[in-house]
């Protein structure tokens, strides 16, 4: 008997999900295509064609025949034209040939022993496979594993993996959701990858888009027409339909998709594209049926799920008895923003809602989030959830990320627009708040590689995605100006070669990062403190302090400034004191020489006279 979710989404027994599932009795193909009174599977036998019927039931059609991994298929339609298996693992030849068989049970995994991963203690690495070495495959980037083990990282987060057109792509055109990627190797290939991430103790999270679907490619409609809701306000075409007419279909799909990437692949986690785009007033939300779906798959493993989350919804976070749609986390861009308008000055687009002081960066510290409610003045309306109560593990903040560095004429990291003293500061405090830390790709290096928006569409899509995407950034007053110049952003056609990290490595970066790490790692006063035991100040427009009250006395301070070396004085911060009969040590600066910063001007140890440190974090520690 299959188990379900209360939608009914099937979760468990293999011969019940939707493709082609190869059993020992044959290959079980189902498929949904409500709108259609007969469904052929097409079976490429050498040089013919052997065609079978599928028994139709409440839409779904399903038979069980002789067809080996590696045989290729098709579905006829009523007779007519034959199309790709929408729920497909593998698509050989691109998004528009035939579907492939694939075994996933003849794969052998090692990681028998592998726990999955926790809910906290976290430090998230985004990437992309194809820009993250010059191969671009899985195969190259196992190569990189004992690299990122080093950096001390402890969750890889992938982007898209799901099969799009063209040879390179962000992964958020995807149209085949799920079948891995042909350009960056095989199934099995990426099961290998996953193996070798466990092995390294290094927990693998895939990037799962169900908000939209790319233009090219998608054959979903053939199959039925009630995919999408166009009266939904989407960002990226039609919205899909998760609450209307024929809905239980698309959920279905979607909660075994998710199920799928963790039983099939053993994906320790999902990152949910966009959620405030997954468009539900259901009385139990899409996502809902989503985390409990992969949840389910995992078994005894734990996996941990994260939401990208523009309105900043605390329900995504919280239970599903009480309402909610359990996920671990959410990502709150709030902490972007704020820091680049603090590191930049540039507060136009989505910035101009931010002055990037340090009283947004305190609020930020203590209270996880910027925006509750407020009018956010960018989209003219009201913009987040209060996210106070919310334990601060399950809040994501992130410096850089594959969407806010590709922003800007020339998609440039951070130390390239606020240099890389500025960078330094911010990446020390950004690694020892007690939210969850998320790096992207080349950050711990500070990779001078830019990460503009790359896709490969056809010759008529291509031009028209180009012009969509210099709309978007003009939405920023700098480059609307530069366009009007007739300097362009890098085109998309051309972004993926810009994107490729050329690994020009800069290992006092490295060793900043990578010290910071393992101080989050090895100390849980940072990592998770009680709220009893972590405060933050104001101390200037440009300057703050966080404190952590130890147990045993062995407070912390960070003293963070982006302003210019001076004297504190009048110095009547409390959260400067050291605890009585202590004075504070070193521990670390982002001016430290050996970091590749001009070196350490001042130590204060709260018995004398302080003096900051412009555009730098000091840490301390108090000692009696």
């Amino acid at each position: 008997m299959a188990n379900v979710t209360s939608s009914g989404a099937v979760l468990s027994e293999s011969r019940d999900h939707w493709g082609a599932v190869v059993t020992d009795e044959g290959t079980v193909f189902r498929v949904w295509a409500p709108k259609r009174a007969k469904v052929e599977v097409l079976l490429n036998r050498g040089a013919g064609v052997e065609r079978h019927a599928l028994v139709g039931k409440n839409g779904v059609f399903s038979g069980t025949f002789e067809a080996p991994a590696g045989t290729r298929y098709r579905f006829e339609l009523d007779g007519g034209e034959a199309f790709p298996d929408p729920c497909s693992r593998w698509q050989p030849e691109g998004p528009h040939g035939p579907s492939e068989v694939v075994d996933p049970r003849t794969f052998k995994w090692t990681d028998a022993s592998w726990p999955g991963v926790g809910a906290k203690n976290h430090v998230v690495y985004e990437l992309h496979v194809g820009a993250f070495t010059k191969e671009g495959t899985y195969d190259a980037l196992i190569n990189k594993l004992p690299y990122l083990k080093s950096l001390g990282v402890t969750l890889l987060e992938l982007m898209p993996l799901n099969g799009f057109p063209g040879n390179y792509n962000w992964g958020y055109d995807g149209v085949n959701l799920w079948a891995p990627n042909r350009t960056y190797g095989s199934p099995d290939q990426l099961r290998a990858f996953v193996d070798a991430a466990h092995a390294h103790g290094l927990g693998v999270v895939l990037d799962v888009v169900y908000n939209h679907f790319g233009p090219d490619g998608n054959y979903l409609p053939q199959f039925s027409d009630t995919w999408f809701n166009s009266e939904r306000p989407a960002d990226w075409g039609a919205a899909v339909n998760f609450d209307g007419p024929g809905a239980s279909g698309v959920r279905t799909f979607v909660a075994q998709n998710a199920a799928m990437w963790v039983r099939e692949y053993h994906f320790d986690g999902l990152r949910l594209d966009a959620t405030q785009n997954l468009f539900d007033d259901s009385p139990r939300h899409i996502v809902a049926d989503i985390t409990e779906a992969a949840r389910a798959a995992a078994g005894a493993r734990n996996v941990w799920l994260v939401g990208e989350a523009d309105h900043q919804e605390r329900k995504l976070v919280q239970p599903i008895n009480d309402g909610g749609a359990n996920l671990d986390a959410i990502w709150v861009d709030d902490f972007h923003h704020a820091s680049r308008v603090a590191a930049t000055g540039e507060a136009e687009g989505y910035l101009q809602d931010y002055d990037g002081s340090a009283r947004e960066l305190v609020s930020l510290a203590l209270r996880n989030s910027l925006y509750a409610g407020q009018h956010f003045a960018f989209s003219k309306h009201q913009r987040g959830t209060d996210l106070r109560r919310t334990e601060p593990h399950r809040v994501v903040f992130a410096l850089q990320n594959h969407d806010q560095v590709s922003v800007g004429l020339r998609a440039e990291r951070l130390h390239r627009l606020a240099g890389e003293a500025t960078a330094r500061a911010l990446g020390v405090l950004h690694l020892l708040l007690p939210q969850t830390p998320m790096l992207f790709m080349g950050q711990e290096c500070f990779a001078d590689t830019p990460f503009p928006w790359f896709v490969d569409h056809n010759a008529e899509l291509q031009p028209l995605v180009t012009e969509g995407r210099a709309e978007f950034l003009s939405k920023f007053a700098s480059v609307k100006s530069a366009i009007a110049q007739g300097i362009l952003p890098t085109a998309p056609i051309d972004g993926f070669e810009k994107a490729r990290l050329k690994w020009d490595e800069k290992p006092h970066i490295f060793s900043l990062h990578q010290d910071l790490i393992a101080l989050r790692k090895k100390t849980a006063l940072i990592n998770s403190p009680r709220r009893d035991q972590f405060d933050a100040a104001v101390l200037s427009d440009r300057e703050l302090v966080l404190r952590w009250f130890a147990d045993d006395g062995a407070d912390l301070l960070l003293l963070f400034s982006l302003g210019a070396d001076r004297d504190l004085t009048p110095c009547s911060e409390p959260l400067l004191a050291p605890p009585r009969g202590s004075r504070w040590k070193f521990v670390l600066s982002s001016e430290d020489a050996r970091f590749g910063g001009r070196g350490v001007i001042s130590i204060p140890d709260g018995a004398g006279a302080w003096r900051l440190q412009g555009r730098c974090a000091t840490l301390l520690q108090a000692h009696s």
